[in-house]
């Protein structure tokens, strides 16, 4: 790299995973992997005070955190660097193809009579947690993939094999009208968190590991404008995250959804 030495504008996170990055980056390097024991010696000879939690650093660059830009301007064209979990305690960086999932704004939006209790409306304290309540509350699990899902457990923390300890947002056990069983990964899109092929790949992964005698249909959730709720259901075709179906929905009093509404979701319903 140019400059191997963390700019003083980088935070603590940014600052050690910039020098994690310099450590083992060459010019030709698509990928390469390192260890979480690293992060402790950066530290020192960095002068940071390390957080609690130290998988908190990586966990933020997987899901919430653009990478600095002394990482991102090595890139290939068209491609981007992501962190892989390779193991326990153990990581990848490693170079995929550029990918954003992003709501389309021509689709129609669907309105869903809101079922949210108000209390939970009042009370909810993050964007997550509010999203994740409000899709179980109204079922959109079950609208969207026209299945019976149950919510079997959210912030599922366990370790999946190659890839290290993982949390999935919620996952839903559901079954169709003829008896196949699905589990359902959820992601909760919130704030400035962005939809990512390693969360989709992991939510995959485990979900094969823990559940093979289920159906995997990943699904990610999106707060938008006016209420609406964007729902995705992702796959990973080679490196890439593919959408395999894309609905929004608005939730709104019973009486807001008008004869025209019903007549035009009439039109345009299975």
């Amino acid at each position: 790299m140019p400059n191997s030495k963390p700019s003083k504008k980088l935070n603590r996170y940014q600052a050690i995973i910039a020098r994690v990055f310099s450590d083992h980056y060459t010019e030709s390097a698509v990928e390469f992997e390192f260890t979480r024991d690293e992060i402790e010696h950066i530290a020192h000879s960095l002068e940071i005070k390390l957080p609690k939690n130290l998988g908190d650093i990586f966990y933020s660059f997987r899901y919430r955190a653009e990478l600095p830009e002394i990482i991102t301007r090595t890139a290939l064209e068209g491609r981007e660097w992501i962190i892989q979990g390779a193991g326990r305690s153990r990581y990848r960086f490693k170079q995929v193809r550029l990918n954003r999932i992003v709501p389309r704004e021509e689709l129609l939006t669907i309105k869903i009579p809101d079922s949210t209790p108000e209390i939970i409306n009042a009370y909810a304290l993050t964007d997550e947690q509010a999203l994740l309540a409000k899709v179980r509350y109204n079922r959109l699990i079950d609208i969207f993939l026209g299945i019976t899902a149950y919510s079997l457990q959210n912030h599922l923390r366990t370790t999946v094999s190659d890839v290290g300890q993982i949390e999935i947002d919620e996952i839903y056990v559901g079954i169709n009208r003829h008896g196949r069983q699905f589990v359902v990964p959820v992601q909760a899109k919130g704030g400035s968190d962005k939809h990512g092929v390693v969360q989709t790949q992991q939510d995959i992964v485990c979900c094969a590991q823990k559940f093979p005698g289920l159906t995997c249909r990943a699904v990610s959730a999106q707060f938008m404008a006016d209420n609406r709720i964007a729902m995705f259901e992702l796959t990973v075709q080679g490196e890439e995250i593919k959408v395999v179906d894309e609905k929004h929905y608005q939730l709104v009093t019973a009486n807001s959804i008008t004869a025209d509404d019903l007549s035009l979701y009439s039109q345009h319903g299975d």
